[in-house]
């Protein structure tokens, strides 16, 4: 195909293209300055080089208590709920238990987190399978819609990128050389 071809088609796809270069780049800052500054974050590299109480071999009650007190603690702060997930950190200065429930309709709900050693509800907050800046930059925030539209848009910088450099291929300068062939 002719260099006109990939110039022209760079140029129509490039436009829309940019619109939702933008709104991934914008997004992807958000979601990566969360993770790292964040307070998941700060955790994990506060314990990573802490060694965990339990073992593989430390009896059932090492673990199965704390996960008991955590469940009594959610019980009376929230009622009868659901329960969707429960996650154990052992490592650090104060171990944890966090308790997801659901709504008894479905869906999510409530995050607790209790003290692992004395069953104390530290913190209560809402509940998402997967925070609200995730779904935006996946798209997924906007339904089945903007995940067919997020595939879209990717499948639109893979092309811009595919015609940029076919683009760049066929307007190099053949008779120079070194860098200067490539950088004209």
């Amino acid at each position: 195909m002719n260099p006109q071809f990939w110039r022209r088609w760079h140029r129509w796809i490039g436009f829309p293209s940019a619109v939702f270069l933008l709104f991934a780049s914008i997004t992807g800052i958000l979601v990566a300055g969360t993770e790292f500054f964040g307070e998941d974050e700060a955790l994990r590299e506060r314990t990573r080089d802490l060694v965990s109480s339990v073992t593989t071999e430390s009896s059932a009650s090492a673990w199965g208590d704390p996960v008991q007190r955590a469940l009594a603690a959610v019980a009376s702060a929230g009622g009868h709920a659901p329960v969707d997930k429960i996650e154990v950190q052992f490592k650090g200065d104060l171990p944890t238990v966090t308790v997801f429930t659901g709504k008894p309709t479905g869906g999510e709900d409530r995050k607790y987190v209790v003290n692992a050693n004395t069953g104390v509800l530290i913190a209560t907050e809402d509940y998402a399978d997967k925070p609200f800046l995730y779904r935006l930059h996946s798209g997924e925030a906007f339904g089945d819609g903007g995940l067919v539209v997020a595939m879209a848009w990717g499948l639109c910088l893979a092309a811009l990128t595919v015609s940029g450099i076919l683009v760049f291929w066929r307007m190099r300068r053949r008779d120079k050389t070194g860098w200067r062939r490539y950088f004209f």
